[in-house]
């Protein structure tokens, strides 16, 4: 049982540490990229488009799915509790709250994830149309 508890705990806050760490860097790349991008010089503004949305799908699909990462370890979290429980027979108010404590962090956690992902995903796509209104006026 102690695996189970193991793998919800670190496995759900692994997964969402790596997808946080992830999309912050790619954040931070598009970021320094757009510092670089010099409007003028693409003749197309479909390529251009393309090059400055490039990677914002994956901020924005962490952005969605970290909720329901969280929800998930939330769920299997209190299953895990409802399990120990039944096998054991035992009401004991510690191991009942060791069980919903370890839940409601992996809820916590997707939100901690998702929230600044939301945050950087709005903030390259207002710089997206902000270089793209620079190109429009640039090339009428």
């Amino acid at each position: 049982m102690n695996a189970l508890k193991d793998l919800v705990e670190y496995g759900v806050l692994g997964i969402l540490l790596v997808l946080s760490l992830w999309a912050v860097a790619v954040a931070i790349a598009r970021f320094v990229h757009y510092r670089r991008v010099d409007v003028v010089v693409w003749p197309k503004r479909v390529e251009l488009e393309a090059d400055l949305t490039e990677g914002l799908t994956l901020i924005a699909t962490v952005a969605a799915n970290a909720p329901y990462v969280g929800l998930l370890g939330t769920v299997l979290g209190i299953m895990l509790t409802f399990q120990s429980l039944g096998a054991s027979g035992d009401m004991d108010v510690k191991s009942i709250m060791t069980g919903l404590a370890l839940a409601l962090k992996a809820t916590a956690a997707g939100l901690l994830v998702a929230i600044p992902c939301v945050a950087l995903n709005n903030a390259l796509r207002r710089r997206v149309r902000v270089l793209l209104a620079r190109w429009d006026a640039c090339h009428g």
